[in-house]
């Protein structure tokens, strides 16, 4: 009698579950020539695509991949495959651990060269070399030799002896053309609110007038999870939908200033520089999302508000269009932030509203798409998600064109705030805008740091570097010392910082009139971002000094003031 036969292949009876299913990727340009797609799996991201795209649910599996120690007790090896038009093109997939002493270069990452032919790759992870410094799973990246290079990409894990996991989910195509998507995207609109400003742009791009669509917010404005970055993003295909329902020819133009990771507390900094481009710009509409940005920000609204009001005061009377974004956890901040567009009668627009009710739905329920095909990550949508937030913003302006009424928006006054709007005069100051009454010193601040955050705004692909005007400390260069300081006539002040993840980035002493203030600490988000931080708040314009020195045991180390922001 002949025993059972052992299994060809025993790895592919392991229970596995997805992290990454069919997700859409795209080799961004880099320096180098070569494409890159990251994906950043750090705060709490790898958890949620395992619930989101994995079914995920339980909670000491989940917890096991929030370090590398539980990562490699969990699974026992990775999955991917990945897709292109050409399946001979080869892709490097690398799986990024942050380090504990070095965050950003400290952790092992593992490397596999596989094709494009949809082919799974199998890597077992007790077969590479583990860093000691190793802390948590950081980030995947999709390596093309080429840029531009488009493709589908799938990451499963399978678990160790021991581990189970759930059934896969299986995903229905999404019927944009169903009643249920019509419903879906009505759910979207919170209040249409007083339609002039917006009928006047409607009418003016009907007639062939120039019109501008103008789109400031954060990362999700600026378009990630969107493959490509610059055609698929929420705001681009919006933009298109208008042109294509409202404009004759090529009358109708873009403009997309978001920045990842940034709240209104940089938007109302960035408005006249990224989106009015100093004075070369006039907006017809400007849709603004915060709703997902906001949590952080120091004035609970009043910096949201602050921009809201600078946009409506605007000579050519633009429409404000508040759009609300949604995170994987159902969550956003319109009931904090909708008060500012009840208060001025303005448009909002929920993707909150829209989409989590039918994800309670299962398939076959009436549901419309899963929260896989929504979302990208645990905080930006793919491009499913994206066009469905452009058809929100879509079916806002159909209503509002429906509806009629006066397109001449009545010349009164605005309402007192319902928050604050203390920062609605804000202005940027740095090397390039520098008042003639500000008194600035760099003292040992003598340098400019060209290693910035990047963005792609407008349709480009390449990225914007932002306020390249800085000033930059670095204690390996610097052969004078003294602190930086400035003078200045305000009643509210701001300074932008830049946040790094490098080792070399040390913290600085900040000091309002003599006394500290803060220490500003870069490693906080630990990335490249641009970080603006309240240091002056009156109701009277007074004379302050502000003084800034790298912090003690910091000297060697470097530090960016990326610029001020200030209140007359």
């Amino acid at each position: 009698m002949r025993g059972p036969t052992a299994p060809k292949d025993p790895e592919s009876r392991k229970p596995f579950f997805y992290i990454m299913r069919e997700k859409e990727i795209f080799g961004a340009p880099q320096p180098d020539g070569r494409g890159i797609q990251f994906i950043y799996e750090d705060s709490g991201r790898l958890l949620s695509s395992a619930r989101i795209a994995g079914n995920v649910t339980d909670e000491e599996e989940i917890s096991l991949m929030k370090s590398t120690e539980g990562f490699r007790r969990l699974v026992h090896s990775i999955g991917v495959s990945v897709v292109a038009d050409d399946p001979t093109k080869e892709v490097v997939f690398a799986f990024q651990m942050y380090g504990n002493k070095d965050p950003l270069g400290g952790g092992t990452t593992i490397k596999k060269t596989l094709r494009t032919d949809g082919a799974e790759v199998r890597i077992v992870l007790e077969q590479q070399e583990w860093s000691a410094d190793d802390k948590e799973p950081g980030q995947i990246r999709f390596e093309f030799p080429e840029a531009k290079t488009q493709a589908s990409a799938s990451v499963r894990f399978y678990l160790n002896d021991g581990f189970e996991a759930p059934e896969t989910a299986e995903d229905e195509a999404i019927d944009y053309d169903c009643a249920a998507y019509r419903e879906m995207t009505a759910r979207s609109l919170m209040q249409l609110g007083d339609t002039a400003r917006l009928l006047k742009a409607i009418e003016k791009a009907e007639r062939g007038e120039d019109v501008t669509l103008a789109y400031i917010g954060g990362s999700i404005t600026q378009g990630a999870g969107a493959i490509p970055i610059n055609s698929e993003s929420y705001a681009y295909k919006s933009y298109q939908r208008f042109a294509g329902k409202f404009g004759k020819g090529d009358n109708v133009h873009f403009v997309k200033a978001g920045v990842g990771g940034t709240p209104s507390e940089l938007g109302m900094i960035r408005f006249e520089r990224d989106v009015l481009r100093d004075g070369e710009i006039t907006p017809d509409i400007v849709v603004v999302e915060f709703a997902v940005n906001d949590e952080g920000d120091e004035t609970k609204g009043n910096c949201y508000e602050s921009l809201v009001r600078k946009i409506l005061m605007l000579p050519n009377a633009p429409a404000v269009v508040l759009l609300f974004a949604v995170f994987a956890d159902d969550w956003n901040l319109q009931e904090r932030l909708g008060v500012v567009g009840e208060r001025y009668d303005l448009p909002m627009v929920s993707v909150l509203n829209a989409v989590t009710p039918q994800f309670r739905l299962k398939a076959g329920e009436g549901r419309v798409l899963s929260k896989n095909q929504f979302f990208y990550d645990m905080f930006h949508p793919t491009n499913a998600g994206h066009t469905i937030m452009a058809d929100c913003l879509m079916y806002c302006f159909e209503k509002a064109k429906e509806q009629g009424g006066s397109a001449e928006p009545a010349n009164k006054k605005l309402p007192a705030p319902v928050i604050g709007a203390d920062f609605e005069k804000v202005r940027l100051l740095d090397k390039k805008d520098m008042p003639k009454d500000v008194v600035v010193k760099p003292g040992s601040f003598l340098f400019v740091d060209d290693k910035l955050q990047c963005v792609e705004m407008n349709e480009d692909l390449t990225g914007t570097p932002q306020f390249p005007h800085n000033w930059m400390y670095d204690g390996k260069r610097v052969k004078q010392g003294g602190d930086f300081t400035l003078e200045i006539t305000c009643r509210a002040l701001l300074l932008i910082f830049k946040d790094s993840g490098e080792l070399d980035a040390g913290r600085a002493d900040v000091f309002v009139d003599g006394e500290k203030k803060l220490t500003a600490d870069p490693h906080i988000n630990g990335w490249i971002h641009c970080n603006p931080v309240i240091l002056v708040q009156e109701q009277e314009a007074g004379w302050h000094r502000v003084s800034i020195r790298m912090a003690e045991g910091e000297e060697e180390k470097t530090f960016t003031i990326l610029g001020f922001a200030y209140v007359s």
